[in-house]
């Protein structure tokens, strides 16, 4: 077969977007499995549509056309959606019971609290300020890769302190109805921050989360303070299975200084474990 010039730029394309691909791969060390499964399906897609259209030029109506181009279609669509709109996901672990439970699907507003583009660190359109009790998603600090979804208890300037299990944020007993206990018993905070943490101050553009299960949950008490960039949503609703379906409760924890969140302050690095 004789290579013309668009015979050229769809090989040239495809093995560009391929490799493309693979580095981004290795700069990020790698995606979470289904993450990859939906990239890897995309740059497929891709390549297909390159080669369909520019080196074999089949006809429209050819039956492979017919199917790889509204696929690809569909696929950039997708990406649309859940790059600025929703998001599904699925609960791996038992850190949020019992409002989540393991295996929970639900569905996040990715929009809700700006928009992450890749080339620019603060986030556009931003809708709201997350607040105290807002159950979030974001992508784990210390290998963002993973997604996580926990509460968010503390906002920038607030002060944490955790004893014998209850919350205080400045220096108020929180009323939390979401909490689980499994294990009723209490460690000081010389063998592990679980039941006894702090005080600390939450830093500018950060957030201090934690599960609602609170004996079996990673998250700020262990690995630091969340930073605003890696925010990426709001949990929904439950979808699946259908008699879970319900919309998730946000419960409004309410200490009287109605603090407005400055997000547009620099981000500060992660506490220290």
């Amino acid at each position: 077969m004789k290579l013309d010039n668009k015979a050229i730029f769809g090989i040239v394309g495809s093995i560009f977007v391929i490799v493309a691909f693979i580095i981004i791969l290795i700069l990020i060390k790698g995606l979470e499995t289904t993450e990859f499964i939906f990239w890897a399906l995309f740059v497929a897609l891709t390549v297909g549509e390159l080669l369909v259209v520019f080196t074999f030029k089949l006809e429209k109506k050819h039956i492979v056309r017919d199917w790889v181009e509204p696929a690809f279609e569909a696929i950039i669509i997708a990406i649309i959606i859940r790059a600025f709109l929703i998001q599904a996901f699925k609960i791996p672990t038992s850190s949020m019971e019992d409002t989540l439970l393991i295996g929970d699907h639900i569905i996040a507003n990715k929009f809700i609290y700006g928009t992450t583009l890749i080339f620019k660190k603060e986030k556009v359109l931003k809708f709201t300020q997350p607040k105290r009790g807002d159950v979030v998603i974001f992508r784990y600090p210390n290998d963002p890769r993973y997604m996580f979804i926990k509460r968010c208890i503390g906002l920038p300037g607030d002060k944490i302190e955790i004893k014998d299990k209850v919350v205080y944020v400045n220096g108020k007993k929180l009323d939390e109805p979401y909490v689980y206990h499994k294990d009723m018993r209490t460690f000081p905070s010389q063998y592990t921050p679980r039941d006894n943490f702090g005080p600390v101050i939450v830093p500018e553009n950060s957030f201090f989360v934690m599960g609602d299960n609170r004996d079996f949950s990673a998250d700020s008490r262990f690995w630091g303070f969340l930073p605003y960039r890696y925010l990426r949503g709001k949990a929904w609703l439950v979808y699946w299975p259908p008699s879970r379906w319900r919309i998730i409760k946000h419960y409004k924890i309410d200490l009287g200084d109605e603090k407005k969140v400055d997000l547009n302050a620099s981000t500060v690095n992660a506490m220290s474990k």
